[in-house]
C-alpha cells in the first residue's frame, strides 16, 4: 500500500510529505521509503497563522480562513508527492494538519485542534484522506501526544538496552522503548520553540530561526536566566504529559527575562538552546537510556546537538538516519504508518505512552474521488517496523 504522510510541526514553517510503500508480513510492517518533498508556507500564510496562535486572541473568521488555506497548502504538497514519489498511484493520504491549540488544564488534556481541512486534499488528489488523528486518543483519556510513540516502539523493538527515540521539533518529545517494562512517551519541553521565539523577537532582520546554531555558538549561557527557566513546574511532572506553544512562547520567555533585558540576543539564544539540551538530557537520564536516536529539525542545529552530547554524559547520541529512517521526514513517515493502521482497522496508540484508557483506531476518513474503498481489516497486529533499503 502506497501511503503519503503529511506533517507540519509546531514550528509551522513548512508542510512535509513522505511517501512509503507499506507491507505487512506476519507481525512485521515493512516500510520502503519512496522519498520526501517539502514546501514552505507562504510568508503571508505563516504570518497569519502566527498572529492567530496563543496567547494572541483570534476570531472564528480567522480560524475558518486558516483551516481553508492550510488545507489547500497540504493539498498542493500531497498532489506533488503523489506525482513525483508515487507515479500518481498513491492509495492513501494521511494528514496531521496544523496544531493550533492543545487544551491542557491541571495536567489533563481536554481537547486538541489541528486545522487544514482534509476535503481540499481529497478533492485535489482523488485519494482517501485520514485526518484528525489526535482527538480519538484524547477522547479515550489520553494526552493525544506523542502519537509517533507507537511507531517508535515498533521500530526500536529488539534493540538492546533501553533505546530512546527523540524528536526535536518546536517541542521535544521522546519515547522510551526498552525491552523491559512498558514503553513510555512524553514531551520533555521546548526544543526549538523558545529559540525561534527569541530570534524572531530580538534578532531584527534575521531568519525566524537560529540557522546552523550560529547565534547560540557566539553566545554565553546566562546562569541566572537558565535557572529561572528550569524552575518551570512542567519539568517535574510525571509522564505521560504533553505541552506546546500554548506555554512556551515569546511572552513566557519575555517574563523570564525580567531584570535580564540587557542580555545580548546571542546570550539569550545560547541560554534557551542549553535549556533544551538540559531538559532533554534530564529526561533521558531519568529513563535509564542506553542510547538516544534523534530526529527532527533540531538535529540540523550543530550547537544544540553539541550541547546535548555534553549533557548526555556519555549516552550515545545517534540520528534516525543512522538506522535507515530519514531524520527530516521521520514524523511524516510515522503518520503514514498511523494512517495505514487506521485504514486496516488497527489501533494506533500505546496506552502507556499517551495515558489513554485503551488503544484506539485513530482519525476520520474523507473519501477520495472514487468513493471509499478500504482494504480488508488486518488479521494480525504488527509488533515490529522494519525499514527496507531502496
Amino acid at each position: 500500500m502506497r501511503v503519503i504522510g503529511l506533517m507540519s510541526g509546531t514550528s509551522y514553517d513548512a508542510v512535509d510529505a513522505a511517501a512509503a510503500d507499506l507491507t505487512l508480513e506476519e507481525d512485521t510492517l515493512l516500510l520502503t521509503p519512496l522519498g520526501m518533498v517539502s514546501e514552505p508556507y507562504s510568508e503571508d500564510l505563516r504570518t497569519a497563522l502566527a498572529a492567530a496562535l496563543p496567547p494572541t486572541p483570534t476570531t472564528m473568521a480567522d480560524v475558518c480562513m486558516l483551516d481553508t488555506r492550510i488545507g489547500q497548502a497540504f493539498a498542493a504538497v500531497a498532489t506533488r508527492a503523489d506525482r513525483e514519489l508515487c507515479d500518481g498511484r498513491a492509495d492513501l493520504v494521511v494528514s496531521h494538519g496544523q496544531t493550533v491549540y492543545h487544551w491542557v488544564e491541571q495536567g489533563r488534556v481536554h481537547g486538541t485542534l489541528q486545522i487544514g481541512s482534509p476535503s481540499w486534499i481529497a478533492e485535489a488528489t482523488g485519494r482517501p484522506v485520514v485526518s484528525d488523528l489526535r482527538t480519538r486518543d484524547v477522547a479515550a483519556g489520553g494526552q493525544g501526544a506523542p502519537l509517533v510513540s507507537i511507531v517508535d516502539v515498533m521500530w526500536l523493538r529488539g534493540r538492546p538496552g533501553v533505546p530512546v527515540a527523540l524528536n526535536l521539533g518546536g517541542i521535544a518529545n521522546l519515547t522510551v522503548a526498552g525491552a523491559e517494562g512498558d514503553p513510555v512517551a512524553f514531551d520533555t519541553g521546548p526544543a526549538n520553540a523558545l529559540v525561534d521565539a527569541a530570534v524572531h523577537a530580538l534578532a531584527d532582520g534575521r531568519p525566524a530561526y537560529d540557522r546552523d546554531g550560529e547565534l547560540a555558538a557566539r553566545g554565553t549561557v546566562d546562569t541566572a536566566l537558565l535557572n529561572r527557566l528550569l524552575d518551570e513546574p512542567y519539568y517535574a511532572k510525571p509522564p505521560p504529559k504533553t505541552t506546546g506553544k500554548e506555554l512556551f512562547h515569546w511572552p513566557y520567555l519575555q517574563a523570564a527575562l525580567t531584570g535580564r533585558e540587557h542580555l545580548p540576543v546571542e546570550d539569550v539564544v545560547a541560554t534557551v538552546t542549553h535549556l533544551t539540551a538540559r531538559t532533554v538530557a534530564d529526561a533521558v537520564h531519568a529513563a535509564g537510556a542506553s542510547e538516544v536516536i534523534a530526529s527532527g529539525g533540531g538535529t540540523l542545529n550543530p550547537t544544540l546537538m553539541s550541547m546535548l552530547r555534553t549533557e548526555l554524559r556519555g549516552v550515545p547520541l545517534l540520528t534516525s538516519d543512522d538506522l535507515g529512517m530519514p531524520s527530516a521526514g521521520k514524523e511524516a513517515y510515522a503518520f503514514a504508518v498511523l494512517g495505514y493502521l487506521t485504514a486496516h482497522g488497527l489501533a494506533g496508540t500505546v496506552p502507556g505512552c499517551t495515558g489513554a484508557r485503551r488503544p484506539s483506531v485513530l482519525g476520520s476518513i474523507t473519501p477520495g474521488g472514487r468513493g471509499l474503498r478500504l482494504p480488508e481489516p488486518a488479521s494480525t497486529t504488527p509488533l515490529r517496523l522494519r525499514m527496507v533499503a531502496v
